[in-house]
Parts: C-alpha cells; sequence; structure tokens
C-alpha cells in the first residue's frame, strides 16, 4: 500500500472515531426527556397543592453602627460595642453558631457640598457590623432585641421567619397538588367518555414560602413603653403546582 493511500486510510479511520465521540453523551450528563408522542391522544391537567404552617424559627438582623474621625478609632469602637452585644445574646441563652456576621463596612462620610460651589469635605469616618441572630424559641424574639439595643446595637435591619422542615411542607402541598390534578383528569376523562392511560410526563415548581421582613425605625425601637418589644409572626404559606400528562387509552 502507497504512503497516499495508507495516510488516507488514517484519516477517515480518525474521522470515525471523532464523529463517534461527538455524538456520545459525556459520562454523568443529563440526559434529554423524551418528548410525548405526537400520534398518542393525551389529556394534560394541572393541579396546585398549598400548605400553611406556624413558623418554627426566626432570623434576626442587628447591628452596630459608629463614628469616628479616623477608621481606627470608629472600628475600635465599634468592635467594643460588638462584643458587648454578643455577650448579652449568648448570655440569653444564643449558641455562637447561631451567631453571624453577615456584613462589615467602613466607609468615609463626607460635609455636605457648599452651597456655593466647591468639593465636600471629609469628616471622618463609619464602621457597620450586622449580624444575623438565628432564634429557634420564638417567644425570645422580642427580648432578644431588647437585649441587643441595651447593649449597644442601634440598628435593626430585620425579623425573618421561616420553616426549619420545610422540606416536609412542601412535600404535603406537592401531594396535593397531585392530587388535585389526577382528580381534574379523571373527571376530564369520564365527561369526554375516555379512559386514563399512564402518566406520560410530570413537571412541578414549588414555590418557597414567602418570608416577610420587619424592620424598624430606632424611635421606635427605643421606645420603652411595653415590657418587651411585642412579635408576632405570621402564618407561612407553601404553593405547590404540577402538570400530568396522561395517555388516553
Amino acid at each position: 500500500m502507497s504512503a497516499v493511500r495508507r495516510m488516507l486510510t488514517t484519516l477517515v479511520v480518525l474521522a470515525g472515531f471523532t464523529a463517534a465521540a461527538q455524538t456520545q453523551a459525556p459520562a454523568g450528563s443529563p440526559q434529554p426527556r423524551p418528548p410525548v408522542d405526537p400520534q398518542v391522544r393525551t389529556l394534560r391537567v394541572e393541579g396546585t397543592g398549598e400548605v400553611k404552617a406556624q413558623p418554627d424559627e426566626a432570623f434576626i438582623d442587628v447591628a452596630v453602627e459608629t463614628s469616628a474621625q479616623t477608621a481606627k478609632v470608629a472600628g475600635e469602637e465599634n468592635a467594643k460595642r460588638m462584643e458587648k452585644v454578643l455577650a448579652a445574646l449568648t448570655g440569653a441563652g444564643i449558641a455562637k453558631r447561631d451567631l453571624q456576621t453577615r456584613n462589615y463596612n467602613v466607609y468615609p462620610e463626607y460635609t455636605p457640598s457648599p452651597p456655593q460651589g466647591g468639593e465636600p469635605k471629609l469628616k471622618g469616618y463609619r464602621v457597620s457590623n450586622l449580624v444575623s441572630v438565628h432564634v429557634t424559641d420564638l417567644s425570645k424574639v422580642g427580648s432578644l432585641l431588647d437585649k441587643a439595643l441595651a447593649a449597644g446595637a442601634n440598628r435593626v435591619d430585620s425579623v425573618r421567619f421561616g420553616l426549619s422542615r420545610q422540606d416536609a411542607v412542601q412535600g404535603e402541598a406537592l401531594r396535593q397538588a397531585v392530587a388535585r390534578a389526577r382528580k381534574s383528569a379523571e373527571v376530564l376523562a369520564a365527561s369526554l367518555n375516555v379512559k386514563l392511560g399512564a402518566v406520560l410526563d410530570a413537571s412541578t415548581v414549588t414555590e418557597a414560602p414567602r418570608l416577610y421582613p420587619a424592620t424598624f425605625a430606632m424611635d421606635m425601637a427605643e421606645s420603652r413603653a411595653a415590657p418587651t418589644t411585642p412579635i408576632q409572626p405570621e402564618e407561612q404559606t407553601v404553593m405547590a403546582k404540577v402538570t400530568l400528562i396522561f395517555a388516553i387509552q
């Protein structure tokens, strides 16, 4: 065999290997769902499920803000005040693992621009340290806010309520959605005088509970008209939606 023919044979073999490699899906990659055969008669239905549950956890965002002529002094003062806040929270029964720094900022502060024009002047620095507190005893939320403020926190950003058992609640909402979708399919099939077959396709969308923030203005938080700041968690709602496609026998 001539050198030219051997080279052409090698190129053909390599091309065949390349085409095979391109058509083979990579290992571990998700396989696309096969489309529903358009020749098969189908019935498509949707169902929704909704479950309400009382929240069993809360996240309190409290912050310490300090200002000084230098960033160093502002930072040192902030650290002292935050140590007192954290000590007050741990002394009230909050574990250290349930305290998490969410944000820490140092930024300059300037005087307002002069009316006659000119550049604003640097007047100092502001340091902000935001800590998120995970609370599992919701009856303590109000008292923890009061303790944090009394210890030196001067900003409360939000109180967010949630569900630690969210997966179980979402599962129940999904089961309700499937049951309602199947019931709708049965009613439609009976009305159309047809018989339902197997489920050919199913898809779902699950909505997480809509957590709401409770923000506080400092003049309200500092008011001591009541012994403890009242905090009332609202019921959480978890929704799920499913789409089922049945074959018609």
